[in-house]
């Protein structure tokens, strides 16, 4: 097994909205994962809404981006992936906290292999009244007017569309749908792409690793919501799904 350290990936902590219990559990996994990761990524939906407006951001997330500023001021790289819930990312999360923002699925190497990296809203065959919402919502133009509101009026909108907090304790059919729609664009796409060796996906809250063949890999990291779950890339291994209460 090779000395480089890995890479721990997590997703869909929906911090803010999650059970208060799991927030501090991923608090400790981020100290966790700082002592033992060459870097971190977050795959989208850390915050239940994140939105930087002319003038401030979202407020109640002073303890998370306090402990990721220690880690990336520590030399952890950390990156997020902006998901469904916190693609409004921008030059404060940048600048002030020193995270890498991703707005746009991306492939780079991953602790030696290959990986496609997206959060997974609006991919998938279905889910088609989302990619007309999803259009909306990421115009420059519905960007910039909602960036004009005061911060509370912002947030209190949000809160009121997410309600996140009243989902904690449900999981039925419609998510178990878009996590096999999920899985079977992972593994079309990766018959298609040859050089991919990885695809990490969130959003389905469902933590799920298939192997379609020796040596390639669809990995779903779950979430902080109704899981604990998290992922280790260790060069020359294969991708491990842990469960943080396992630990």
């Amino acid at each position: 097994m090779s000395t480089l350290k890995p890479v721990f990936v997590a997703s869909d902590v929906h911090y803010g909205a999650a059970p208060p219990a799991h927030q501090e559990a991923f608090l400790d996994w981020l100290d966790h994962a700082a002592s033992e990761a060459s870097s971190i990524l977050i795959n989208g939906d850390l915050f239940d809404f994140w939105f930087e407006y002319r003038w401030g951001t979202t407020r109640g997330y002073e303890t998370v981006l306090a402990q990721l500023r220690d880690i990336v001021d520590a030399g952890i790289p950390t990156t997020l992936m902006g998901g469904n819930h916190d693609w409004w990312g921008g030059r404060y999360l940048k600048e002030e906290i020193g995270l890498e923002f991703l707005d746009e699925p991306t492939t780079r190497p991953l602790a030696g292999l290959n990986t496609h990296i997206a959060h997974g809203d609006g991919l998938g065959a279905g889910d088609y009244g989302y990619l007309v919402l999803k259009s909306i919502l990421r115009s420059p133009f519905t960007k910039f007017a909602f960036g004009l509101l005061p911060v509370d009026v912002g947030d209190q909108i949000a809160g009121g569309v997410s309600k996140t907090e009243n989902r904690w304790d449900q999981w039925g059919s419609r998510q178990r749908a878009r996590s096999d729609a999920l899985e079977a664009w992972a593994l079309d796409r990766m018959a298609e792409h040859r050089e991919l060796d990885l695809i990490l996906l969130g959003h389905t809250h469902l933590p799920l690793v298939r192997e379609p063949e020796p040596g390639r890999w669809y990995v779903n990291t779950g979430d902080w919501v109704f899981h604990q779950s998290y992922v280790v890339l260790q060069a020359g291994s294969p991708p491990q799904l842990l469960d943080w209460r396992d630990r």
